[in-house]
């Protein structure tokens, strides 16, 4: 098993920066892949971002591309998202997930850190 578990998040104004972290545990030789989704209210779950864990490929949403940065520290066992030009749209419960090898969905999930951006 893998735990993660986010921090980060906070409340902050249209514009400003915020990074969120996502620490991970257990068997962490068993990860392949992170990722960022995010969920506002009333809406599903979407990606945001992700990043393989040995080779850094990177993929992002349309709607973050230019804005997000993810990256990890595997000396730390940690992934990052880097929050830039935050918009009030970017308001949403944030987590981090996970996925071995050999499967092709995301099946390790923190508990979420709430990011809420005013205007």
């Amino acid at each position: 098993q893998v735990q993660l578990v986010e921090s980060g998040g906070g409340l902050v104004q249209a514009g400003d920066s915020l990074r969120l972290s996502c620490a991970t545990s257990g068997r962490t030789s068993s990860v392949y892949r992170m990722g960022w989704f995010r969920q506002a209210p009333g809406k599903e779950r979407e990606f945001v971002a992700a990043i393989s864990w040995s080779g850094g490929r990177t993929t992002y949403a349309d709607s973050v591309t230019g804005r997000y940065t993810i990256s990890r520290d595997n000396s730390k066992n940690t992934v990052y998202l880097q929050m830039n030009s935050l918009k009030p749209e970017d308001t949403a419960v944030y987590y981090c997930a996970g996925r071995s090898a050999s499967r092709s969905e995301f099946h390790y999930w923190g508990q979420g850190t709430q990011v809420t951006v005013s205007l």
